[in-house]
């Protein structure tokens, strides 16, 4: 907080999250974010404003009143995306398209638990709505790394992927991927207890008009804004710079990674295809021999599942490549909590800024002095000095004005605070998820490609076999 007798502003937004924090420990912080998990056990993040009388936390986030530390709304309803259907209508401007929905269906887990199996309630969505309740919660709760959607249109597709948002396969894949981001709502303490993420579940008809009433359109920071204050800022914190940096990076390695990965699938495909050409030779071959046509014709047989089972072994690729996708789209959701953490730093400075300048205008009214260039001084030389019942109605209007900078900063510096405070939980509590899917996922897809290898010489065993019996 600014302090009134002074021509100093205190900027606290950036001080670090917890007051015995070393620089040792700050280090090691800064660390976890570049892949080393942290060792101890993500924190829940505190809700909406502080209530009154609770003392601000340090290092850690509390519940919000009402909201019971570590409750989300998975430990209470089953969910999941159980089709897609394809449907024709009309749009905003009575066009006909053809657009794709999802059934959602919803039951509470304690009747699963029980063994009861009751009808779930069910409703449909479209993708644009899944958009718009993301977007909803992107600006309600800005310093949460908010889970991504699923692409839109397919990318870092090898070629013989339809590319097609229509495509049965692609279709498939995204319903999964909606399945999954609604998972990851429901099982996060702040998003999943919001009353808009609960009707967008329940309530079929009427959510759109519910979801804008809230104003969460007009609350959205422009991009403009947000790009002036990463440039203007003048105290920015390194934690959440770094953290931003490492978001640009990891987001550049993994497109690599899925650019390498549809370049092998394509010579994939056409290693597996080629194998086919060994069944029809032998089979050629099997019908000129007496003593190894049968032989001949086995092992062609045996090509032939090997060429064509590559289709199910890419397509199995693609859900890997999948999971890294929604890496690839949820850095953009750290760098977005990052940026709007150096708005609230650029809109605290400036507030700050502000009321030193006030506060200068009052000393130079006080004592009759200039201390730099301004239009005021020229204007007293040119025109003579104020009276004093000028100057004294002046000098009220700056000290009403300086009472409010002083309320306004300190106003700011809670903000930043409480936003530095949650931010830097959420983010403590995705780096580690992070890391757990990773390396779950690439564990997997060395598996799978273990397996692969395996079958690859398994079909020449059995060749092999069948050779040894001509």
């Amino acid at each position: 907080m600014a302090d009134s007798g002074s021509g100093d502003i205190a900027v606290t937004g950036n001080r670090d999250l917890a007051a015995g924090e070393s620089g040792s420990d700050a280090k090691n912080t800064v660390k976890s974010a570049a892949g080393v998990r942290p060792t101890t056990e993500a924190p829940t993040c505190r809700v909406g404003p502080r209530p009154a009388g609770l003392p601000g936390p340090r290092g850690c986030c509390v519940a919000a009143a009402g909201i019971r530390q570590g409750t989300t709304l998975l430990k209470t309803m089953e969910i999941n995306v159980a089709e897609a259907e394809k449907r024709t209508g009309k749009n905003a401007v009575n066009m006909l398209e053809t657009y794709t929905v999802y059934l959602i269906e919803t039951r509470p887990v304690d009747t699963v638990s029980e063994g009861i199996s009751p009808t779930p309630d069910s409703l449909w969505r479209r993708y644009s709505e899944f958009e718009i309740l993301r977007n909803y919660l992107l600006v309600t709760y800005p310093f949460v790394v908010v889970p991504p959607l699923p692409e839109k249109r397919a990318e870092f597709v090898w070629h013989k992927l339809s590319a097609d948002n229509m495509d049965p396969d692609f279709v498939e894949r995204r319903r999964v991927g909606l399945e999954n981001f609604l998972l990851r709502v429901a099982s996060h303490t702040a998003l999943s207890n919001d009353k808009i993420f609960f009707t967008f579940l329940t309530e079929e008809n009427g959510w759109k008009e519910i979801v804008f009433e809230t104003g969460f359109q007009a609350k959205a920071d422009s991009r403009l804004k947000a790009l002036n204050a990463t440039f203007r800022v003048k105290n920015p914190d390194k934690r959440f710079a770094e953290m931003k940096h490492y978001g640009d990076e990891l987001q550049s390695v993994i497109s690599q990674l899925l650019r390498v990965r549809a370049r092998v699938a394509d010579r994939l495909y056409g290693v597996y295809k080629v194998h086919g050409n060994y069944g029809r030779v032998f089979s050629e071959w099997s019908a000129i021999e007496k003593e190894m046509g049968d032989g001949l014709q086995s092992a062609g047989h045996h090509m032939d599942a090997y060429a064509a089972s590559v289709d199910d072994i890419l397509e199995e690729e693609e859900h890997y490549a999948d999971q890294l996708k929604e890496y690839l789209f949820y850095m953009d959701s750290l760098k977005a909590v990052c940026r709007k953490h150096e708005l609230t730093q650029f809109e605290l400075e400036m507030a700050a800024q502000d009321l030193s300048s006030k506060k200068q205008q009052r000393e130079e009214l006080a004592t009759g002095t200039v201390r730099t260039f301004s239009l005021k001084g020229m204007t007293s030389k040119l025109f003579g000095q104020e009276t004093p019942e000028q100057r004294e109605a002046k000098m009220k209007v700056l000290e009403e004005q300086i009472q409010e900078g002083e309320e306004e900063v300190k106003e700011k510096n809670s903000e930043c605070d409480e936003f530095v405070n949650n931010a830097w939980c959420d983010i403590e509590r995705f780096k580690d998820q992070k890391d757990h899917d990773l390396k779950e996922a690439l564990i997997s897809y060395a598996i799978m490609q273990i397996s692969m290898c395996k079958k690859g010489i398994q079909v020449w065993s059995n060749a092999k076999e069948c050779f040894n019996k001509m």
